[in-house]
């Protein structure tokens, strides 16, 4: 799929255009006070670190179901011509992805850290197959999703879905604990040697907190913030590596670009009309 101008506008580090947006990045805290699916602990352990790691969300069963459905999608956007590595928009074109995104655990657990009124607009796989190392798009270098995306104030998390169990070995992804406290880091562009899968690298990641591995169970999640430092290194075993990134904001955030026209009211409403509510997609 080639990019559209929103989202070369935000993949480009030196953008005059995305400067000059007047965006709120500053990390706002969950301030539930009852949450309904995670514990008190773990809205804590958002707020501190800025992730949620070890969320059970499907069965065995359920993932043999969902690795078919990867699989499948892996191979129609090869056959097409495109990168069957990094493929987005998922929401908008799969069924199951729709669905995936609207799942009510899922879901729960993001009212608890968002509110109720709760949209998803971002969907995409990222694949690493196995003995990847040194090829392009092998790596996701340090970053923040805050850093691409037209939306303010800064209230959006991921969460991540592990198609397959993922570990230190095959490249899990990493986060800086803390990160998210210090708002929009500086970047540089990425050098082709990166073999990067985005365009912008945060050089000493460390400087703003402690690496820590999130290591999964293949149905298990993790939850990040959009202001998290986090990033995954090459899989150099001989297993594949495959994550499904699913993206929520508060309804009350706005966005440029283009990006309204992603959004799925999954929890609540939007009142303002601001975000688009699409529809289940026909079908696989």
């Amino acid at each position: 799929m080639n990019p559209t101008k929103a989202e070369q506008v935000m993949r480009d580090p030196d953008n005059a255009e995305l400067a000059q947006l007047k965006r709120d990045l500053r990390f706002y805290p969950a301030d539930t006070r009852n949450p309904r699916a995670l514990t008190r602990a773990q809205v804590k352990q958002f707020n501190r670190d800025g992730y949620i790691p070890h969320l059970r969300i499907f069965s065995d069963a359920e993932m043999k179901k969902i690795r078919a459905f990867v699989d499948e999608v892996q191979a129609k956007e090869a056959a097409a011509g495109n990168d069957p590595n990094f493929i987005r928009f998922i929401h908008m074109n799969y069924a199951m992805g729709w669905d995936i995104m609207n799942n009510p655990t899922i879901v729960g657990y993001v009212k608890d850290l968002l509110g109720e009124n709760v949209v998803g607009w971002g969907a995409a796989f990222f694949n690493k197959p196995p003995m990847s190392a040194a090829k392009p798009g092998s790596t996701v270098a340090w970053h923040q999703d805050a850093s691409y995306w037209p939306l303010s104030p800064s209230k959006a998390v991921t969460l991540w879905l592990a198609i397959d169990d993922v570990d230190t070995e095959n490249a899990a992804m990493q986060f800086i604990a803390g990160s998210h406290h210090h708002g929009a880091a500086t970047f540089r562009e990425s050098s082709p040697e990166e073999h990067n899968v985005l365009t912008q690298t945060i050089d000493n990641p460390e400087q703003y907190g402690t690496k820590v591995d999130d290591i999964l169970k293949a149905g298990e999640a993790s939850i990040h913030a959009d202001l998290l430092l986090h990033g995954s290194g090459q899989n150099r075993s001989s297993r594949r590596r495959c994550g499904y990134a699913i993206r929520y904001t508060s309804a009350d955030v706005r966005a440029t670009h283009g990006w309204t026209q992603k959004g799925v009211w999954v929890s609540g409403r939007d009142d303002s009309g601001h975000w688009a509510n699409l529809p289940r997609p026909a079908g696989d």
